[in-house]
Parts: C-alpha cells; structure tokens; sequence
C-alpha cells in the first residue's frame, strides 16, 4: 500500500539543493567581499604612504623684519642644501637650533625663534630636508633628516665658536635630532610630541582615522618604508636611541595629542638618562606646545634651557 503514498524524497533533494547554493552563493560574497576590503586597504595604505613620504618642498620667503635673521643655505655630505635663517646674538649667552615638525617648515618655529633671540640667544631655524626650501626627494620619518641636523651643527659651532647650544626639536624634528646622535652632544635638548618608534607613530594615525581596525593595517603602511624612503622601521626607534644622547633632556608633549599619547611621552621619559624633566600641557594637542600656552612654555623651556645652556649645567 506504501508504494501509492506521495513520497517527498525529490523534493527534499531540491531543498537540499538550494540551500546548498545559497551557502556557496553567500560563501563567494563574503570572500568577494573580503578580497574588495583587503584591496581597498592596501590601496589606501599606499596612497598615505605616497603622501606622507612625498617631499613638502615649498617657498618660504624672507624672514619677518621683526626677527633680524638672515639667509643661510648649509651643503650637506653627499650633495643637497638645507636653507634656513640665522639670527646673531649677544655673545656669551648661547645658541639655539630649531627643528620643525613633519611636512612644515622653519616658519613653524617663528615664535619660539622670536623667544630666544628676545633672551639674547642666537638662533637658527632650518627647513629639515625634503621640507620648505631643503633639498631632498622623499620624507624619511627623521633618518636623512638626522643628516641636515648634524651639518646644522657643525654650521652653528662654526658660527658662534664656543657657544654653548640647545636644541628644541618638534615631532619629527625632535625624532631627527635623536636619530643624529650628534657628537659633541648638545648642552640641552627639548623633545616635543616625539614619537617612540615609527611603528607606534603609524597605529596611532591610522586609529585616528580608520578607528581600531586602523592598528591592523600599520603593517600595510610599514612595508612601504624601504621601498619608499630608502630606511626600515627598525631604523626609526628613537627611543632606543635616547640614553646614549649625552644631553640633559626635557620631554613635553600635551595630554591631548594621539599622535604621541601620554602613555608613550611616559615611556620616552623614562628612556632618557638623566638629567631629565618630563613636562605634560594640559589639554594641549600635537605639535601646538608653545600655541597653546606662550606664557607657561616661555616659563618652562626657557629656564630648562637657562640652566644647561647660559649656566652651564
């Protein structure tokens, strides 16, 4: 009698069927879907690399009257210039070299330079290569910019013999300076919104941006190093650098900026040898110290730079 009941043995196959094309269907979507995700972020993560890498040449013009600088341009090893303004001051009090931050140029420092030069000390403020009115092709995140600190140097010992120098360096500038390893090392060295390593500094923009699966694509961005600007990210870890820089040190950074956190700026702080001041502006952001309050960085970094330059110590 069985064999005249309807069966649902074909039926049930067609469904079987059907939910199996639709797994495979969604299956091809998703890896669809995954293999567009991962293209556009290797896309977009070699577009930044080509941005940031790109040199930041620019014109920058006279200096303003009220500064009293005048032109310099410093060949450095192995061919290219760096430009920049020299200010002379009184003699006996000092000097100050002033390094700017990533893709800006000398203008950057004007007011820490008009600070200085009010104190009696001579000053010089450059474009760090491949920035403003230097020579250079590429950005190197502070490896060939370690190069233009050390002739800047050796040009700023030639120009006030027997000077005493400072060095106040900001984000990329102060990575530089680090980087130089100058010798002889300079009487006192001001860090601002340094980065500990390239790597950190990389996670913490793209996060900026992209949120957390930014971190995820620092290495897409790090890979491009080499190829690009010619230097590893093994290179580029200044703090690994700090004891050995001979220098007393104050490190700032404000408690706003993620580009460097107040956790890393700790760290930093605690890399340097002694003598060393760690200072945090409240609610002060990347790279805008002195912006942000002229009256409390006057106090700060000038005595710091009071006591180890001008008193030697």
């Amino acid at each position: 009698m069985s064999k005249y009941l309807p069966s649902n043995d074909g039926s049930q196959c067609d469904l079987q069927h059907a939910v199996r094309r639709r797994t495979a269907s969604t299956r091809r979507s998703i890896a669809g879907g995954l293999a567009l995700a991962v293209l556009l972020a290797v896309l977009l993560c070699a577009a930044a690399g080509e941005l940031l890498s790109r040199a930041a040449n620019r014109t920058v013009g006279a200096a303003p009257l009220a500064l009293g600088a005048k032109d310099v341009s410093l060949d450095l090893p192995g061919g290219g210039t760096v430009a920049g303004w020299f200010v002379q001051g009184t003699p006996g009090k000092g000097a100050i070299l002033l390094l700017h931050g990533l893709r800006a140029d000398r203008r950057q420092m004007l007011a820490r330079a008009q600070l200085f030069k009010d104190l009696g000390y001579s000053v010089l403020l450059i474009d760090l290569p491949a920035h403003g009115e230097s020579s250079g092709d590429r950005v190197t995140f502070g490896w060939r910019e370690a190069h233009g600190v050390n002739a800047t140097l050796a040009y700023l010992r030639a120009a006030v013999p027997g000077e005493r120098i400072g060095v106040v360096g900001v984000s990329l500038g102060a990575a530089a300076l680090v980087l130089a390893s100058p010798s002889p090392p300079p009487a006192a060295v001001v860090l601002e919104s340094m980065y500990p390593t390239i790597t950190q500094a990389a996670e913490n923009r793209l996060v900026m941006r992209l949120g957390g699966v930014g971190a995820g694509l620092a290495p897409l961005l790090l890979w491009q190093l080499p190829l690009r600007a010619g230097v590893s990210a093994e290179q580029l870890r200044p703090i690994t650098l700090l004891a050995g820089l001979g220098a007393p040190v104050l490190v700032a950074s404000g408690t706003a900026d993620r580009h460097t956190t107040v956790a890393e700026t700790r760290e930093i702080f605690q890399a340097a040898a002694a003598p060393r001041e760690l200072w945090l502006v409240d609610g002060a952001a990347h790279g805008d110290l002195q912006a942000h309050d002229p009256a409390a960085y006057a106090a700060r970094v000038a005595s710091f730079i009071e006591r180890h330059v001008r008193a030697g110590g």
